[in-house]
């Protein structure tokens, strides 16, 4: 899951996955990233905190970090929030990019759209909680893609 700060989308993201991940009985590795360098080692935004809280999901023990090139070798599937991110992901993965590995996160819902995750950074808790529902709603539709493919 790849943001801009990895402070407000992606550990969103990654908090969401982890639980329907869980509750699906699936054994993946769920991780989060920023492209840029702002907050890392921080935890999440606080109202990306509480809304998840509210969901019944706890990421105050996240910590943001940036993307790195191994991410792309680490990772069978890499969801970025938004065409920046899509770009910064391929710049930062450099020859490691795999361009098969990356789909915008929203992509199940609104296929071939690129339709952006937005970013709440600047917003109220009511963006939060949209965001928090988008993000639900692309996780678990992720995993039912996955398990009706059988894979």
């Amino acid at each position: 899951m790849v943001c801009l700060g990895n402070i407000c989308r992606s550990p969103l993201a990654e908090g969401i996955m982890r639980q329907r991940v869980l509750e699906a009985g699936l054994n993946w590795e769920i991780d989060s990233a920023g492209t840029a360098f702002y907050h890392a080692g921080e935890p999440p935004h606080i109202l990306s905190q509480q809304v998840a809280q509210q969901n019944g999901i706890d990421i105050s023990k996240l910590r943001c970090r940036q993307f790195i090139p191994e991410d792309m070798l680490e990772f069978d599937r890499i969801y970025v929030m938004d065409g920046d991110n899509y770009l910064n992901v391929t710049r930062i993965s450099g020859p490691l990019w795999d361009g098969n590995k990356v789909k915008w996160m929203l992509h199940e819902l609104f296929p071939d759209q690129n339709k952006p995750v937005p970013d709440p950074y600047f917003g109220t808790q009511g963006d939060f909680e949209k965001v928090f529902d988008l993000l639900n709603n692309a996780c678990l539709r992720n995993i039912d893609k996955y398990l009706q493919a059988g894979e």
